[in-house]
């Protein structure tokens, strides 16, 4: 389980409201995780880009993360749903692994509800953050 608080920058909260809000108009289904999402924004910290630690996972962050299951490590980049690609490991903010990796740092464990059950995983590191490197997320 979560114990520490997600950090998400100003235009990654403003960018993921404004998708819920566009994707529960024309989609009905799949409500359950898009109300996960909804409640990781409303507790979330939101600061402007300049002031998140750059181990943090923000939109668009490339992060190295550990299966505590399997013991796999894999590498993953969150990004939003018309950018995913699962091939390039580019897995969607709307997947559970995406919305359970947002706003957390390396270091941190986190648990999550997979379609195959309970997910636990280590955030070894975040290879690149957009904000880090000075780009626009």
């Amino acid at each position: 389980m979560r114990v520490k608080n997600v950090v998400i920058t100003e235009a990654d909260f403003t960018r993921l409201q404004l998708l819920l809000e566009s994707t529960r108009r024309f989609r009905l289904g799949d409500t359950e995780h898009f109300d996960i999402l909804e409640e990781e924004l409303a507790r979330a910290t939101v600061v402007s880009s300049g002031m998140i630690r750059p181990n943090v996972v923000t939109m668009n962050s490339r992060v190295r993360v550990k299966d505590l299951n399997s013991g796999h490590e894999l590498i993953y980049q969150i990004v939003f749903p018309k950018d995913a690609d699962v091939a390039r490991n580019r897995i969607s903010i709307l997947a559970p692994i995406g919305t359970a990796l947002l706003g957390f740092g390396a270091g941190c464990t986190i648990e999550l509800k997979a379609p195959s059950g309970m997910r636990r995983f280590r955030i070894l590191n975040v290879e690149y953050q957009p904000e880090a490197a000075g780009v626009a997320a």
